[in-house]
């Protein structure tokens, strides 16, 4: 069983690395895909694909990262090679999850894997073709990276330690 965790990884941070790593182990997924997303369709991104790409090869070193050139999920997930993967996502997601390109698609091609955090209300029964999953909860957003990083502040310990070495010998998003 194939997990998916996409995403612009802008940049990918501990909270991200933590969903992925407990959606391997409550799952039982045999392996986790990371999707760095090129142009997401929903969001503006600060730092080029290919450094975001290169961000995320440290933040998951151990696991196969791609970059993925379609805006949207669906789409992806179209052209992906994988059959009936695992699209991993976190609660927040998921409460907008209706509001993306063609959700009952993505649910047709994939399943979802949500992460929720303790005391999220879980819908009962849960949905056709989504497993919940708990992580504990890691406060950090890579908005809050880029805003500590812009100020010239430390991000030791919200993002894995060959990251932060990464955004401070690049300079990234100092403005």
């Amino acid at each position: 069983m194939i997990g998916l965790l996409g995403g612009a990884f802008d940049p990918p941070h501990n909270g991200h690395v933590a969903l992925a790593d407990a959606a391997e182990r409550k799952l039982g997924l045999d392996q986790v895909v990371v999707v760095v997303v090129a142009d997401p369709g929903h969001k503006d991104v600060h730092a080029p694909a290919e450094t975001r790409l290169e961000l995320a090869r440290l933040a998951f070193p151990s696991r196969e990262v791609m970059v993925d050139h379609h805006a949207r999920t669906v789409d992806m997930l179209r052209d992906g090679p994988w059959d009936d993967p695992v699209f991993l996502i976190g609660a927040d997601e998921y409460l907008d999850f209706q509001s993306w390109k063609e959700p009952e698609v993505v649910l047709a091609l994939a399943r979802l894997g949500v992460a929720t955090r303790p005391g999220f209300a879980l819908p009962l029964p849960p949905p056709e073709r989504v497993l919940f999953f708990e992580i504990d909860p890691v406060p950090v957003s890579s908005r809050e990276i880029r805003a500590l990083a812009a100020r010239g502040e430390p991000i030791d310990g919200l993002v894995p330690p060959a990251v932060a070495a990464a955004i401070g010998g690049l300079g990234l998003y100092r403005g």
